[in-house]
């Protein structure tokens, strides 16, 4: 499995320059051969006997579906939005089969923090797109940052879970926060303001983000 992984940083790290140097060409290869190599290290290090990682696997596709969408042109946004939604629901899903057993006590107190934080983080990502004239996004960013938001929290709960191990529960958790910090980078980048080398350290984050989280999945139900 390593080697895989090993794999798969690699091509990140070239869509990482690319995207630094402005190589189009090579970031439109990069980009989403990155997801096509950590599908088939799901595949291979995990496979698909245990339902949850059907659902990750449909969680890497929708990803993989949204890269292409996001590197066409501003006009596929919305389906490029559209995919990663269908990708976190993916991902939830996965992350709560089967139900855990963490307290509702955590649950409650985390996903608070976690709405307050994104409640605060939106606010502003709003105003920008009302005064760009994007109205129509208002709703579906609303919902996609609620979306994003279950995801983290279902992934940070696993911590809490006894049918999980720390090693992938920890792993799966950093995915996510890394996830859920790339988006609020590209949404900050695109729709407020810009910030200084922005689509790097979206695209870092973003990829590290999805190798930790199926790192850890494959660490929790794969054969390996």
């Amino acid at each position: 499995m390593m080697l895989m992984v090993i794999a798969v940083l690699v091509i990140a790290v070239v869509d990482w320059v690319a995207v630094a140097k402005g190589w189009k060409e090579i970031e439109t290869i990069a980009k989403p051969a990155t997801m096509v190599l950590l599908f088939a290290t799901l595949a291979l290090a995990g496979g698909f006997g245990a339902t949850p990682l059907i659902f990750f696997g449909l969680g890497i596709v929708f990803s993989l579906a949204g890269d292409i969408f996001l590197l066409l042109s501003n006009r596929w946004f919305i389906a490029g939005l559209a995919a990663f939604l269908m990708a976190h629901v993916s991902y939830i899903i996965g992350l709560n089969t089967p139900i855990g057993d963490a307290s509702p006590l955590w649950a409650i107190v985390i996903g608070i923090i976690l709405a307050l934080a994104t409640a605060r983080v939106l606010r502003p990502i709003l105003a920008g797109l009302r005064e760009k004239g994007q109205g129509k996004l208002v709703i579906p960013v609303v919902v996609y940052g609620t979306v994003i938001t279950i995801m983290l929290l279902s992934a940070i709960l696993t911590i809490y879970r006894t049918d999980w191990k720390t090693s992938a529960s920890g792993l799966v958790s950093l995915g996510a926060i890394l996830f859920y910090f790339s988006d609020i980078i590209l949404a900050w980048n695109k729709f407020v303001k810009p910030i200084k080398n922005g689509r790097l350290v979206n695209m870092v984050a973003y990829h590290l983000g999805q190798i930790a989280l199926i790192t850890g999945v494959i660490l929790q139900f794969g054969h390996m």
